[in-house]
């Protein structure tokens, strides 16, 4: 049996070697934060600490490195903050109690973890020879850190107006794209806007239905006291109306009623 372990850990290391296909230097970070997002580091140092893990510092014992935990620490207050204050301007109908549930779906290692893999921060992350091994770089836990520690990094570097650029870049557009639906009830959401000063009479209308059995499609209009205001597609009546609400409120939201 310790044979075999042996065995299988030794063909995941090679194979995540395989995978990875080459190894990233930390310079190598620097080019890409500047091609891709325009980021440039101050202090370059901040950055490799913000993407090395304790594995990697403990196999490198004198080259006096840090690891990301502390910065990590920083960046998860930060992101909270930066994100608490946008959707409390964004959505000034949302109770307390809705904020904190679609806040809790923004700021949570689900999503950081997948912000990671769609920013290919896990390409980037300086790991020992076990963890690589075990698969770590593809590990949720490890990627949401990262994230973390990066947006930790970039404020001690930059300050909190590149955290903003950065975050509004890659977290806010996620909100109309629907990764958070299942926070916040946008038809509710929608009630609660359009109805804040009075009753105000919400309709949804099928308008068509298209697609195959296992592709549907359908597309929904949403009307207050008869006038049309938003219109939304989904894969199931219930989505599209969804999406319907959702466009209604980005609409009236911008033009201030």
């Amino acid at each position: 049996m310790v044979r075999d372990e042996g065995l299988y850990f030794v063909a995941a290391f090679f194979a995540s070697l395989i995978n990875r296909k080459e190894v990233f230097t930390i310079k190598d970070l620097q080019d890409y934060l500047a091609k891709e997002f325009d980021i440039h580091f101050d202090n370059p140092d901040l950055l490799a600490e913000a993407f090395t893990q304790a594995s990697y510092v403990n196999e490198h014992p004198h080259q006096g490195l840090k690891f990301y935990e502390r910065i990590e620490f920083l960046g998860d207050a930060v992101l909270e903050l930066v994100v608490s204050e946008y959707i409390y301007k964004r959505f000034p109908e949302l109770p307390q109690g809705k904020l904190t549930r679609l806040r809790a779906a923004m700021v949570c290692e689900d999503s950081f973890s997948k912000f990671a893999k769609e920013c290919h921060f896990d390409q980037y992350i300086r790991l020992g020879h076990g963890e690589e091994m075990a698969g770590a770089r593809q590990r949720p836990g490890l990627l949401c850190d990262i994230f973390e520690s990066f947006v930790g990094a970039l404020y001690l570097d930059q300050g909190r107006p590149a955290v903003e650029k950065f975050v509004r870049r890659v977290i806010f557009p996620k909100l109309d794209m629907g990764w958070f639906d299942h926070a916040v009830d946008a038809k509710t959401s929608l009630q609660e806007f359009l109805q804040r000063n009075g009753d105000v009479k919400i309709d949804y209308q099928l308008l068509e239905e298209s697609g195959t059995e296992n592709d549907p499609k359908f597309k929904v209009n949403v009307s207050a006291d008869g006038k049309v205001i938003g219109e939304g597609i989904g894969s199931s009546k219930k989505h599209a109306e969804m999406q319907a609400a959702s466009h209604a409120l980005n609409k009236l939201r911008q033009e201030g009623k």
